[in-house]
Protein backbone atom coordinates (compact mmCIF):
# COMPACT_ATOMS: atom_id res chain seq x y z
CA UNK A 1 0.00 0.00 0.00
CA UNK A 2 3.15 2.41 1.07
CA UNK A 3 4.44 1.42 -2.19
CA UNK A 4 1.47 2.32 -4.22
CA UNK A 5 1.14 5.59 -2.42
CA UNK A 6 4.54 6.74 -3.23
CA UNK A 7 4.17 5.83 -6.97
CA UNK A 8 1.10 7.44 -7.02
CA UNK A 9 2.66 11.09 -5.53
CA UNK A 10 5.94 10.37 -8.31
CA UNK A 11 3.55 10.01 -11.03
CA UNK A 12 1.47 12.88 -9.35
CA UNK A 13 4.34 15.40 -9.32
CA UNK A 14 5.75 14.32 -12.78
CA UNK A 15 2.25 15.73 -14.25
CA UNK A 16 2.39 18.68 -12.12
CA UNK A 17 6.03 19.08 -13.82
CA UNK A 18 4.70 18.39 -17.81
CA UNK A 19 1.68 20.92 -16.84
CA UNK A 20 4.17 23.56 -15.48
CA UNK A 21 6.42 23.74 -18.38
CA UNK A 22 4.66 24.44 -21.45
CA UNK A 23 3.18 27.15 -18.84
CA UNK A 24 6.80 28.39 -18.16
CA UNK A 25 7.50 28.50 -21.77
CA UNK A 26 4.69 30.59 -23.01
CA UNK A 27 5.12 33.16 -19.53
CA UNK A 28 8.57 33.48 -21.03
CA UNK A 29 7.44 33.90 -24.42
CA UNK A 30 5.16 36.23 -23.37
CA UNK A 31 8.04 38.07 -21.96
CA UNK A 32 10.76 38.42 -24.76
CA UNK A 33 7.55 39.66 -26.87
CA UNK A 34 6.99 42.33 -24.09
CA UNK A 35 10.89 43.14 -24.08
CA UNK A 36 10.79 44.02 -27.72
CA UNK A 37 7.61 45.92 -27.83
CA UNK A 38 9.59 47.69 -24.82
CA UNK A 39 12.31 48.41 -26.61
CA UNK A 40 11.04 49.35 -30.23
CA UNK A 41 8.72 52.25 -28.14
CA UNK A 42 12.02 53.29 -26.38
CA UNK A 43 14.26 53.74 -29.74
CA UNK A 44 11.02 55.11 -31.03
CA UNK A 45 10.74 57.65 -28.25
CA UNK A 46 14.91 58.28 -28.29
CA UNK A 47 14.46 59.25 -32.34
CA UNK A 48 12.10 62.10 -31.46
CA UNK A 49 14.18 63.18 -28.82
CA UNK A 50 17.13 62.99 -31.21
CA UNK A 51 15.08 65.23 -34.07
CA UNK A 52 14.19 67.85 -31.17
CA UNK A 53 17.85 67.62 -30.00
CA UNK A 54 16.99 66.70 -26.86
CA UNK A 55 19.91 63.99 -26.57
CA UNK A 56 23.39 64.69 -24.87
CA UNK A 57 26.83 61.69 -25.39
CA UNK A 58 29.93 62.14 -23.45
CA UNK A 59 33.16 63.63 -25.62
CA UNK A 60 33.38 59.85 -27.07
CA UNK A 61 30.28 59.61 -27.95
CA UNK A 62 28.68 57.34 -25.26
CA UNK A 63 24.57 57.89 -25.40
CA UNK A 64 23.80 56.23 -21.53
CA UNK A 65 20.22 56.06 -22.73
CA UNK A 66 20.17 54.73 -26.51
CA UNK A 67 22.64 52.58 -23.89
CA UNK A 68 19.86 51.01 -21.50
CA UNK A 69 17.37 50.96 -24.54
CA UNK A 70 18.86 48.37 -26.43
CA UNK A 71 20.01 46.59 -22.80
CA UNK A 72 17.32 43.91 -23.19
CA UNK A 73 18.83 42.15 -26.14
CA UNK A 74 21.89 40.89 -24.11
CA UNK A 75 19.93 40.82 -20.67
CA UNK A 76 18.31 38.24 -22.85
CA UNK A 77 21.23 36.33 -23.81
CA UNK A 78 22.89 37.05 -20.24
CA UNK A 79 19.14 35.15 -18.63
CA UNK A 80 18.39 32.99 -20.78
CA UNK A 81 21.12 31.40 -23.38
CA UNK A 82 23.98 31.68 -21.65
CA UNK A 83 22.58 31.91 -18.14
CA UNK A 84 25.37 33.65 -16.51
CA UNK A 85 26.09 33.14 -13.25
CA UNK A 86 27.92 35.96 -11.22
CA UNK A 87 30.37 36.43 -8.12
CA UNK A 88 32.15 38.82 -6.34
CA UNK A 89 30.20 41.86 -7.47
CA UNK A 90 30.68 43.55 -3.86
CA UNK A 91 33.94 44.02 -5.11
CA UNK A 92 32.94 46.48 -7.66
CA UNK A 93 33.11 50.14 -6.11
CA UNK A 94 30.07 51.98 -6.19
CA UNK A 95 31.14 55.66 -7.15
CA UNK A 96 35.14 56.52 -8.65
CA UNK A 97 37.30 54.40 -10.90
CA UNK A 98 37.98 51.39 -11.72
CA UNK A 99 40.03 49.31 -13.97
CA UNK A 100 38.32 45.84 -14.47
CA UNK A 101 40.65 43.53 -16.28
CA UNK A 102 39.50 40.34 -17.85
CA UNK A 103 40.84 37.22 -19.61
CA UNK A 104 39.65 37.24 -23.35
CA UNK A 105 38.05 34.89 -25.75
CA UNK A 106 35.74 33.99 -28.03
CA UNK A 107 36.12 35.03 -31.62
CA UNK A 108 33.74 37.68 -30.74
CA UNK A 109 33.98 39.87 -27.91
CA UNK A 110 30.23 38.83 -26.03
CA UNK A 111 32.44 38.75 -22.99
CA UNK A 112 32.94 42.35 -23.12
CA UNK A 113 28.81 42.48 -22.96
CA UNK A 114 28.29 40.05 -20.38
CA UNK A 115 30.51 41.87 -18.14
CA UNK A 116 28.88 45.17 -18.78
CA UNK A 117 25.21 43.87 -18.21
CA UNK A 118 26.67 41.80 -14.85
CA UNK A 119 27.49 45.03 -13.10
CA UNK A 120 24.65 46.71 -14.66
CA UNK A 121 22.17 44.27 -13.45
CA UNK A 122 23.52 42.45 -10.36
CA UNK A 123 26.09 45.11 -9.44
CA UNK A 124 26.48 48.68 -8.84
CA UNK A 125 23.91 49.44 -11.79
CA UNK A 126 27.07 50.93 -13.31
CA UNK A 127 27.78 51.27 -17.17
CA UNK A 128 31.36 49.72 -18.08
CA UNK A 129 33.25 51.01 -20.42
CA UNK A 130 35.44 48.80 -22.61
CA UNK A 131 38.47 49.29 -24.58
CA UNK A 132 38.60 47.54 -27.59
CA UNK A 133 40.69 46.95 -31.07
CA UNK A 134 40.94 49.70 -33.34
CA UNK A 135 40.49 47.40 -36.20
CA UNK A 136 37.03 47.46 -34.96
CA UNK A 137 36.65 51.68 -35.55
CA UNK A 138 37.44 50.52 -39.34
CA UNK A 139 34.19 48.86 -39.60
CA UNK A 140 30.85 50.66 -41.06
CA UNK A 141 28.36 50.99 -38.57
CA UNK A 142 30.45 48.86 -35.55
CA UNK A 143 32.69 51.53 -34.94
CA UNK A 144 29.55 54.25 -34.72
CA UNK A 145 27.53 50.96 -32.45
CA UNK A 146 30.24 50.29 -30.10
CA UNK A 147 31.11 54.31 -29.51
CA UNK A 148 27.30 54.94 -29.14
CA UNK A 149 27.36 52.33 -26.67
CA UNK A 150 30.51 53.26 -24.31
CA UNK A 151 33.34 51.47 -26.09
CA UNK A 152 36.06 53.15 -27.22
CA UNK A 153 39.92 52.76 -28.28
CA UNK A 154 42.27 51.08 -26.01
CA UNK A 155 44.91 53.85 -26.20
CA UNK A 156 46.77 54.94 -23.03
CA UNK A 157 45.44 58.38 -22.95
CA UNK A 158 41.29 57.44 -23.41
CA UNK A 159 41.75 54.99 -20.28
CA UNK A 160 43.67 57.79 -18.03
CA UNK A 161 40.63 60.12 -18.88
CA UNK A 162 37.95 57.77 -17.86
CA UNK A 163 39.44 56.68 -15.21
CA UNK A 164 40.15 60.31 -14.04
CA UNK A 165 36.51 61.06 -14.99
CA UNK A 166 35.51 58.27 -12.46
CA UNK A 167 34.51 55.75 -15.04
CA UNK A 168 34.51 51.87 -14.57
CA UNK A 169 36.82 50.83 -17.30
CA UNK A 170 37.29 47.57 -18.70
CA UNK A 171 40.68 46.24 -20.46
CA UNK A 172 41.69 42.86 -22.29
CA UNK A 173 45.28 42.34 -22.03
CA UNK A 174 45.70 39.70 -23.89
CA UNK A 175 44.03 41.53 -26.70
CA UNK A 176 43.38 39.41 -30.13
CA UNK A 177 45.76 37.10 -29.01
CA UNK A 178 42.78 36.06 -26.39
CA UNK A 179 40.17 35.81 -28.90
CA UNK A 180 42.33 34.01 -31.37
CA UNK A 181 43.76 31.75 -29.46
CA UNK A 182 42.78 27.87 -30.85
CA UNK A 183 40.41 25.62 -29.07
CA UNK A 184 43.30 23.60 -27.65
CA UNK A 185 44.47 26.21 -25.42
CA UNK A 186 41.10 27.37 -23.93
CA UNK A 187 41.36 29.31 -21.16
CA UNK A 188 45.47 29.41 -21.36
CA UNK A 189 46.63 32.86 -20.22
CA UNK A 190 48.38 34.73 -22.98
CA UNK A 191 51.34 37.62 -21.94
CA UNK A 192 49.76 40.66 -20.63
CA UNK A 193 52.32 42.44 -22.34
CA UNK A 194 54.41 45.19 -20.27
CA UNK A 195 51.83 46.48 -18.00
CA UNK A 196 50.29 49.32 -19.95
CA UNK A 197 47.40 49.11 -17.87
CA UNK A 198 48.42 49.00 -14.58
CA UNK A 199 50.25 51.91 -15.41
CA UNK A 200 47.24 53.41 -16.54
CA UNK A 201 45.63 52.61 -12.91
CA UNK A 202 48.28 54.03 -11.18
CA UNK A 203 48.25 57.24 -13.18
CA UNK A 204 44.96 57.91 -12.37
CA UNK A 205 45.09 56.46 -8.55
CA UNK A 206 42.23 53.57 -9.03
CA UNK A 207 42.04 49.90 -8.10
CA UNK A 208 42.29 46.75 -10.45
CA UNK A 209 39.75 44.36 -10.47
CA UNK A 210 40.76 40.89 -11.74
CA UNK A 211 37.64 39.71 -13.70
CA UNK A 212 38.04 35.82 -14.42
CA UNK A 213 35.09 34.21 -17.41
CA UNK A 214 34.43 30.87 -18.22
CA UNK A 215 32.29 29.85 -21.13
CA UNK A 216 33.30 32.53 -23.34
CA UNK A 217 36.01 30.03 -24.52
CA UNK A 218 33.30 27.56 -25.99
CA UNK A 219 31.01 29.79 -27.90
CA UNK A 220 33.25 29.19 -30.89
CA UNK A 221 35.54 26.63 -30.27
CA UNK A 222 38.37 27.86 -32.42
CA UNK A 223 39.98 24.98 -34.98
CA UNK A 224 41.86 27.11 -37.12
CA UNK A 225 41.73 29.83 -39.29
CA UNK A 226 42.20 31.36 -42.66
CA UNK A 227 45.26 33.70 -43.01
CA UNK A 228 45.03 34.48 -47.12
CA UNK A 229 41.32 36.14 -45.72
CA UNK A 230 42.36 37.95 -43.25
CA UNK A 231 43.93 41.13 -45.04
CA UNK A 232 41.17 40.61 -48.24
CA UNK A 233 38.67 41.02 -45.04
CA UNK A 234 40.29 43.82 -43.20
CA UNK A 235 40.08 41.33 -39.77
CA UNK A 236 42.31 40.01 -37.12
CA UNK A 237 41.19 36.49 -38.66
CA UNK A 238 39.01 34.41 -39.94
CA UNK A 239 38.20 31.49 -37.68
CA UNK A 240 37.24 27.71 -38.63
CA UNK A 241 34.90 26.57 -36.18
CA UNK A 242 32.99 23.23 -35.79
CA UNK A 243 30.09 25.30 -37.66
CA UNK A 244 31.96 28.10 -39.40
CA UNK A 245 32.08 27.83 -42.60
CA UNK A 246 30.17 24.11 -42.54
CA UNK A 247 26.65 25.54 -41.61
CA UNK A 248 27.26 28.83 -43.32
CA UNK A 249 25.87 32.00 -41.96
CA UNK A 250 24.59 29.92 -39.34
CA UNK A 251 27.96 28.97 -38.45
CA UNK A 252 28.12 32.14 -36.95
CA UNK A 253 25.68 31.72 -33.91
CA UNK A 254 27.37 31.11 -30.63
CA UNK A 255 26.81 27.86 -29.03
CA UNK A 256 24.54 28.14 -25.49
CA UNK A 257 27.76 27.58 -23.43
CA UNK A 258 27.31 28.31 -19.39
CA UNK A 259 28.90 31.14 -18.40
CA UNK A 260 29.92 32.49 -14.84
CA UNK A 261 32.56 35.57 -14.45
CA UNK A 262 34.15 36.40 -11.04
CA UNK A 263 35.24 40.06 -9.73
CA UNK A 264 38.06 39.44 -7.68
CA UNK A 265 39.05 41.62 -4.66
CA UNK A 266 40.53 44.87 -5.43
CA UNK A 267 44.30 45.19 -6.31
CA UNK A 268 45.27 48.77 -4.76
CA UNK A 269 47.76 50.69 -7.53
CA UNK A 270 48.42 54.05 -4.70
CA UNK A 271 51.83 52.49 -3.28
CA UNK A 272 53.40 52.71 -6.60
CA UNK A 273 55.30 55.65 -5.97
CA UNK A 274 58.79 54.65 -7.17
CA UNK A 275 60.45 55.96 -10.27
CA UNK A 276 62.77 54.69 -13.01
CA UNK A 277 63.98 50.81 -13.36
CA UNK A 278 62.47 50.18 -9.53
CA UNK A 279 58.57 51.99 -11.03
CA UNK A 280 59.03 49.59 -14.27
CA UNK A 281 59.47 45.98 -11.69
CA UNK A 282 56.65 47.01 -9.44
CA UNK A 283 54.78 47.73 -12.77
CA UNK A 284 55.58 43.86 -13.98
CA UNK A 285 54.75 42.17 -10.36
CA UNK A 286 51.48 43.81 -10.28
CA UNK A 287 50.67 42.98 -13.74
CA UNK A 288 51.90 38.78 -12.95
CA UNK A 289 49.81 39.49 -9.79
CA UNK A 290 46.34 40.32 -11.67
CA UNK A 291 47.22 37.59 -14.13
CA UNK A 292 48.24 34.98 -11.70
CA UNK A 293 44.43 35.96 -9.64
CA UNK A 294 42.63 35.93 -13.10
CA UNK A 295 44.13 32.01 -13.85
CA UNK A 296 43.42 30.79 -10.40
CA UNK A 297 40.01 32.09 -10.74
CA UNK A 298 39.73 30.48 -14.43
CA UNK A 299 40.80 26.74 -13.03
CA UNK A 300 39.01 27.06 -9.74
CA UNK A 301 35.67 27.93 -11.97
CA UNK A 302 36.48 25.22 -14.34
CA UNK A 303 36.87 22.57 -11.43
CA UNK A 304 33.72 23.92 -10.23
CA UNK A 305 32.04 23.53 -13.19
CA UNK A 306 29.99 20.29 -14.33
CA UNK A 307 28.88 20.60 -17.88
CA UNK A 308 29.93 23.15 -20.68
CA UNK A 309 26.57 23.14 -21.66
CA UNK A 310 24.47 22.68 -18.55
CA UNK A 311 27.01 23.93 -15.95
Amino acid sequence: MAEQTVIGRKASQSGAARRTAPRKRTEERSAIFDMFRSMRSGLADLHEQRIRGEYTTDDFGFDPAWTETILPVAKLAYDHYWRVEVSGVENIPLEGGALLVSNHAGVFPFDAAMIKVAVLSEGPSRHVRALVADWMFNTPFLSWFIRRAGQTLGHPDDTFRLLSAHQLVLVFPEGIRGTGKPFSERYRLRRFGRGGFVEAAARAHVPIIPVSVVGSEETYPMLGEVPYLNKLMGVPYVPITPTLPLLGPLGLVPLPSKWSINFHPPIQTDTLVSTGASRAADIMDVTELVRGTIQDGLRQQLMDRRSVFFG
